[in-house]
Order: structure tokens, then sequence, then C-alpha cells
């Protein structure tokens, strides 16, 4: 995508700020982000709190037409980090990946969300200052 309008590094290092725990990182895509991408796009599962009430964030996926990006609370603690091939609706690979991959393609959904929807290209210059 040469002609994105974003540089993937600034937003690569905007998300990257401070963001050690999945639910840092939930904050950011559902309120931060929440206005630029479309309804749907990003999913988020908690594990339930005390009496069914939502609790702490055990994962958060974006997903976009060709690919489901998945962060979710490491077994010891830390964010681990999945990207799904998606075909049809149909997951056809999974890739173990560090949260700096997964950030770099997610910055490129973020690019390919902001070319096909005007709105979406707004609020992430306005986000993005580009």
């Amino acid at each position: 995508m040469a002609d994105n309008m974003w540089d993937t590094h600034l937003v690569v290092a905007a998300l990257k700020a401070d963001r050690a725990d999945v639910e840092s990182y939930t904050r950011v895509l559902t309120e931060t982000l929440g206005d630029a991408l479309p309804e749907g796009m990003v999913e988020v599962e908690r594990k339930r709190g005390l009496f069914g009430r939502g609790g702490q964030v055990t994962s958060v996926v974006v997903r976009a037409p060709d690919k489901h990006l998945e962060l979710r609370a490491g077994k010891h603690g830390g964010v681990e980090a999945e990207i799904r091939q998606v075909v049809r609706g149909v997951v056809i690979s999974r890739k173990q990946v560090g949260v700096d991959e997964w950030l770099a393609v997610f910055a490129e959904v973020l690019g390919g969300v902001a070319a096909q929807d005007a709105a979406a290209r707004e609020a992430l210059t306005r986000l993005f200052g580009t």
C-alpha cells in the first residue's frame, strides 16, 4: 500500500505506547479507534465476573475480510498474538506472531478500512493527525 495516507510506523508506534496487556489494547481498539472502525469489526471477550457481570478482558479480535487478528492474555502474563487467514468466512491458517508483527498487520488493515470508508478515513486522520 504505497499510497496509504498513514505511515505504518506511526500507527504502530501510537498503538505500542504503554500497552502491555490485553485490557490496554482493548481500550484503544474499542474506545480510541471505536469511532473509526466499522461496527462489529472489533470483538472483545471477557472472563465472567461476579454475578455474570463483565469481567477481565481475555481477548480482543479484529475482523477484516481476509484475516482475523487476535490478542489474548498470555498464560503467564503478557500478550499473545495470532493472525488467522480467512477465505469466504473460513479460517484456513493460524500463525502465532509477536505483538510488533500483529501491530504492523493491524496498521495495514486500518489502511484498507480507510481506503474503503470515508468516515473511517476522516476519523483515522483526526486520530493520527495525518
